[in-house]
């Protein structure tokens, strides 16, 4: 497949920005950057009810929006955590996706705002969002919620820590998570793959500079990549975590690592389904084009069969 014209024509507005080497710049600029091109995204999805909230966790306090759909009903709970590279984003940067996945599937969404590093380093981030969703699962009537239908989901690193909570949840026991939602995770800090080698600095995805500063933001030391609890793809089993609806694009430099977690996850009997979209790019879920509104309405249904 050739890139989509409404992609092509995203990153012809891209080109020219430092995008690709963000590493030249300091946390705080290419916050201000994501922000600023959160704001070009145009006016969100209206949602019947929206509030923040700051709950108190295991992990400290951590800010959180719900999204309900239609108050009034119990409804199943979506725990969300953004992309960013663990550096970059928040409740407002992702606010638009959080609202489509609540319209698109009817459910309550909750959007975890962890803490970033280089701030807060690893395992900050990790711990916050295994606290939240745990406190979201014994708090789920609060918030009009059914805790028995509970599922983690997040974009890139935000893939990445949906997929950890699920690692963890299996071996603490709880909370009980029916599906876990990854859309174009990061779940290989080698970065040793083809589409990392091949995609890297081109079609919109970061150079190979600023994905080493990206990861030396977030970790303490080099050994830490090795981690399962950062790259679960090295995780020595997967046996018995959720079911999976794992969502990747033609595209995009992590392609190769969330079709090979798909794959072992199969291997190890657990239900998951890889879906590519064709002629997409990382992050492409954020933006209006036509293969954004189709992975909505898959991600949807896979929800709705793991929570019903």
């Amino acid at each position: 497949m050739t890139l989509h014209p409404q992609v092509e024509a995203h990153l012809k507005r891209l080109a020219g920005t430092r995008f690709a080497d963000l590493h030249k710049l300091s946390p705080d600029q290419v916050r201000a950057g994501m922000r600023q091109m959160s704001s070009a995204l145009g006016e969100p999805e209206p949602v019947a009810q929206v509030e923040d909230h700051t709950i108190q966790t295991d992990a400290g306090d951590c800010p959180i929006r719900v999204y309900r759909p239609a108050p009034g009903k119990v409804r199943p709970i979506i725990v969300f955590f953004h992309g960013g590279g663990f550096v970059l984003g928040d409740l407002d940067t992702h606010d638009g996706l959080a609202r489509a996945l609540a319209n698109a599937t009817g459910n309550i969404v909750v959007s975890v705002n962890y803490p970033l590093a280089p701030e807060n380093k690893y395992p900050a981030a990790r711990n916050a969002a295994y606290a939240a969703t745990r406190w979201i699962a014994e708090h789920a009537t609060e918030i009009g919620g059914d805790a028995s239908r509970l599922a983690v989901a997040g974009d890139s690193a935000g893939g990445n820590l949906a997929a950890v909570v699920a690692l963890m949840a299996r071996d603490a026991g709880a909370p009980k998570i029916a599906l876990q939602l990854l859309i174009y995770p990061d779940l290989d800090f080698r970065r040793t793959n083809v589409s990392i080698r091949e995609f890297a600095g081109k079609w919109g995805n970061i150079s190979r500079e600023t994905q080493g500063w990206f990861m030396n933001q977030y970790l303490n030391n080099e050994e830490e990549k090795l981690d399962p609890l950062v790259s679960p793809l090295l995780a020595p089993s997967v046996a018995g975590v959720p079911r999976a609806f794992i969502i990747t694009a033609e595209y995009d430099a992590l392609r190769d690592e969330g079709e090979a977690y798909g794959q072992r996850l199969q291997d190890a009997g657990v239900e998951a389904v890889v879906r590519r979209y064709d002629g997409m790019i990382h992050e492409f879920l954020r933006w209006p084009f036509d293969g954004s509104r189709q992975a909505l309405r898959d991600a949807a249904d896979a929800l709705a069969a793991a929570l019903a």
